[in-house]
């Protein structure tokens, strides 16, 4: 390409054709040699006469200029002009090597990056130039191709949710250093890696390299962690740069399953820092249902931080030294423990040696002071890979010897005897309140009520290591909440216990976040190499580059060691992994990743991924030829007089009314027309609003979809009807949703739909209310119905009957939920007359179809399906959800078919499998 005056040519060779331009002037120009003048008498007779077509002596100038400017068009056209062209590396010649880092940190601007490529691919086309594409994270020996084949291709190149590891940075040097000559394209993510610079040398010993690299800095989300009641997340940046805030979301299910985001922090990075942390505090049931974090406005793996059990709800066995004999509740010495807890955990109750195969996150054991042997080891062994151990004192460890002269391996410290109460012969003269935290305390940051009190408690032996145990005092410093280290799991003894005898402690609300925190704090130190060492763990669900989960299908296991430690890889992807009832996330980024922005030598041009789109100008300049010469025509014709001339008058304007197209309302009307009657069609009642229209409209598309599936009926896609303008008589049925604030139609629309119910159509009106009202006028939408029914033909109603042929259309049904529940829905009532005959299992009815059907329970919302037909609303929980969703179904199914086919399933022909079906 040849670059004139900042504007590209792809053939200027064509521009030479400009030079002759001044020779066509001339020649336009040019008049014939003057007459020689003769006097004739004979020309007196002419005077006075007028010629009514008249012709110039010579062409004006404007015209001339005209028609060189429609002749330049066509020249400077042909030669291909392109405005913003991109004269850069591939506009060389020889094979060009396109090499991209394809690591999850350039994923956020990775649509920038694919732009630049498809310029890139664009200038090689042009060139001529074959291309080839290797992949850092992927390196594979690179196909030589055309430059059109690639650009079909491009969509396919994804960024990987890893960095280039040492290996691949050296394979795709290994890959280089086999080919001959090239010059190179490098796109870079921003970040340093290991063996880059050497990899840069290969790529210069085989020809140019430019680079492109984007100015934003990386950013990237630590491991969320749990601490003293709060989340802790960390961000980090490759480059330290000015005070910048970002904001972190939360994200995971509401209540109703939806996936949303659930909370948001900001974080701010110091001027000069790379790292910032923010801490989000969140209830127990709302921190249960976080399934990851992310940093706003970023779309990447390294932005994204999945969640594990770190985060999730509890186990915790609990299990008593005495039973409540009373049976009153608070007597009971689990009663606090499991008001403390029931919110935030699950309760597990039995023996301890039927919980301990459960594995559970904590056991609690309230005033148990002997356990046997068989007991003894597998608890310990429990808590040593991991679990925690709760107990609470009371009279029989009080009158026991346990912990006294040796430090029992499960208590957190020697006991003395006899304890310390109230009058004793330790006495306190009067009850001890609580200490405030100390800062190495999991409890570090609660409010300590005043009102808690302590009037008796287990005393701990003085140690050279009771102070570093103690995670509670009382306002004198005597202990009241001991913990050790136990292996890789811990042992807490509250010094009182777990009811009201000894303290208020289980009283107040103190008391709950205690036991919150410790069990949460059970799991939440991060796992090490050797913790998982001897297991497999098998990917459930694998994280893309862009931070997306997808289903990991047949991946293999990976050894426990590797998850915890190797680096993420194809062997190894981010994501959740299972072993059991266990789940790990395996994030990006981690606790020690340091991200390095990537520097260049000087010697290396690096561009920025912006790219000016190039504008091919060839199109416009020859549009802009034809209207110059036919501008020239209509100058031609008026010179000559001829212009006003019927003919002519149309011929010029016929030219643009040929770009006219038919009025739209013509086009729309027969448009509409051939799509609702070249199939079967459902329709629905555009109501103004477009949440619920197109609500509406993927409703009849799943019920379509179902349709066309199920049964022999092939419906087209749905269509939405306005009443004021657009033909019912093309539908059988029509949905009409509710809303309180519709208008309401007109009279001739009213007449419209008069005539479409008496002619067989039926019309559903869903009022969308059941979960608050059923069918009737206690609701908006009901009073709305019922003003917007008023002026329509409409018989008697009553409730759908048990024998209705409704029940029995297609599917046998005694329920049509939708997404919500309920039976109560409205039809033409039965005549009169309509009795059972002896010997049927169902009354004689007319062999009509019910003009209408009205009903609350939303089937639209159960039936909407999207453009790919995933399930757009949800409907109940778990099976009986499904279960609902597929009788919402069958409702629609049914209600097509009785539309389509009247009553014919109450003839007599139909009995005997009626009621073999319904088991009679």
């Amino acid at each position: 390409m040849t670059i004139l005056g900042g504007i590209g040519f792809s053939a200027p060779w064509l521009l030479l054709g400009l030079i002759a331009l001044p020779i066509l002037w001339l020649i336009l120009r040019a008049v014939p040699p003057a007459p020689i003048r003769q006097r004739f008498p004979g020309v007196a007779l002419l005077l006075g006469l007028t010629d009514d077509e008249s012709v110039s002596d010579r062409t004006p100038w404007w015209l001339l200029l005209l028609r060189m400017l429609a002749v330049a068009a066509i020249i400077i056209g042909l030669a291909g002009p392109v405005l913003n062209p991109q004269d850069q590396q591939a506009d060389g010649s020889g094979p060009l090597l396109i090499v991209l880092d394809g690591s999850w940190a350039g994923a956020t601007r990775w649509q920038q990056q694919s732009q630049v490529i498809d310029a890139q691919l664009t200038r090689a086309a042009r060139a001529n130039r074959t291309v080839g594409f290797l992949t850092l994270t992927r390196p594979e020996e690179p196909a030589f191709q055309s430059a059109d084949v690639w650009r079909t291709r491009l969509a396919g190149l994804q960024p990987a949710p890893w960095q280039p590891s040492d290996a691949d940075v050296i394979r795709a040097i290994e890959i280089t250093e086999a080919l001959d000559g090239f010059d190179t394209v490098w796109f870079s993510d921003g970040l340093e890696y290991a063996n880059r610079r050497a990899m840069l040398d290969a790529l210069q010993g085989q020809g140019s390299v430019d680079v492109y690299q984007t100015g934003t800095n990386v950013l990237a989300m630590a491991p969320a962690s749990y601490k003293d009641g709060a989340i802790t997340l960390t961000v980090k940046r490759a480059i330290a740069g000015p005070a910048r805030e970002v904001t972190l979301n939360a994200q995971g299910r509401d209540p109703a399953g939806n996936a949303r985001i659930l909370a948001t922090v900001p974080a701010q990075f110091d001027d000069g820092a790379t790292q910032a942390t923010a801490a989000l505090s969140l209830p127990a049931e709302l921190r249960a249902r976080i399934t990851r974090f992310d940093i706003a406005g970023q779309r990447s793996a390294g932005a994204t931080t999945l969640v594990d059990d770190g985060l999730r709800r509890r186990e915790v066995a609990l299990i008593a030294g005495r039973e409540n004999r009373e049976g009153l509740e608070l007597l009971s010495p689990l009663h606090y423990i499991e008001r403390a807890l029931a919110p935030t955990a699950d309760i597990i109750d039995g023996s301890l040696a039927d919980v301990l195969p459960a594995n559970p996150d904590v056991i609690v054991l309230a005033d148990i002071a002997t356990l046997s042997e068989a007991e003894q080891a597998p608890l310990q062994e429990w808590i040593e890979a991991g679990g925690m151990l709760v107990r609470f004192a009371g009279p029989r460890i009080a009158a026991s010897d346990i912990s006294r002269d040796t430090e029992d391996p499960l208590m957190p410290v020697r006991l003395r005897a006899g304890g310390r109460s109230v009058g004793g012969a330790m006495s306190w003269g009067e009850p001890k309140s609580l200490d405030s935290f100390r800062e190495t305390s999991p409890f570090y940051g609660l409010n300590v009520p005043d009102d808690v009190v302590v009037s008796a408690q287990v005393v701990a032996q003085p140690d050279p290591t009771l102070a570093d145990r103690v995670i509670a005092s009382l306002s004198d410093g005597t202990p009241l909440v001991t913990r050790k280290a136990l292996g890789q799991g811990q042992v807490v003894l509250f010094h009182v216990t777990a009811t009201a005898e000894w303290s208020t402690l289980p009283l107040s609300g103190v008391f709950v976040q205690m036991m919150e925190r410790l069990a949460i704090s059970s799991s939440a130190a991060s796992v090490e190499a050797q913790d998982l060492q001897g297991t497999t763990w098998t990917p459930l669900r694998i994280m893309d580059g862009f931070g997306q989960l997808e289903d990991a299908g047949n991946l293999p296991g990976v050894d426990g060691a590797d998850l915890a430690s190797a680096a993420a890889g194809p062997a190894l992807q981010p994501g959740i992994y299972a072993s059991g009832d266990r789940r790990i996330a395996r994030n990006v980024v981690t606790d020690d990743t340091q991200l390095t922005a990537t520097t260049w030598p000087a010697d290396v041009p690096v561009h920025g991924l912006y790219v000016a789109p190039e504008m091919p100008l060839a199109g416009w300049l020859l549009s802009l030829s034809i209207l110059l010469l036919l501008a020239d025509v209509i100058a031609s014709l008026a010179l000559s007089g001829r212009l006003l001339e019927r003919s002519n008058l149309a011929a010029i304007l016929l030219v643009p009314l040929m770009q006219i197209p038919a009025p739209a309302d013509a086009q729309s009307a027969d448009d509409f027309a051939l799509n609702a009657t070249a199939e079967m069609t459902l329709a629905y009642v555009i109501t103004g609003n477009p949440s619920i229209d197109g609500l509406s409209e993927a409703g009849l598309r799943g019920l379509s979809d179902t349709l066309f599936f199920r049964t022999s009926v092939e419906p087209a896609n749905p269509i939405g009807v306005n009443l004021e303008t657009d033909e019912l008589a093309f539908f059988p049925m029509l949905y009409w949703p509710i809303t309180p604030d519709q208008p309401r139609p007109s009279g001739d629309a009213y007449a419209k739909l008069n005539t479409y119910l008496r002619s067989g159509g039926l019309i559903l009106f869903d009022t969308r209310d059941a979960d608050i009202a059923g069918y009737g006028g206690a609701s908006a939408n009901g009073r709305k119905l019922q003003d917007l029914a008023a002026p329509l033909d409409i018989p008697p109603l009553e409730p759908l009957p048990t024998d209705h042929v409704l029940t029995r259309t297609f599917y046998l049904l005694q329920d049509f939920p939708g997404r919500y529940a309920g039976r109560d829905i409205w039809v033409e009532a039965s005549p009169p007359g309509a009795e059972q005959i002896e010997g049927m299992p169902f009354r004689n009815l007319n062999d009509g179809v019910t003009p209408v059907v009205i009903g609350g329970n939303d089937w639209a919302a159960a039936w909407a399906v999207s453009s790919t037909g995933a399930q757009m609303v949800p409907v109940g929980r778990g099976f009986g959800g499904e279960r609902q969703r597929e009788l919402a179904y069958r409702f629609g199914v049914n209600l097509v078919m009785h539309v389509l086919t009247g009553n014919y399933k109450s003839d007599q022909v139909h009995v005997p499998a009626l009621l073999d079906r319904l088991g009679q």
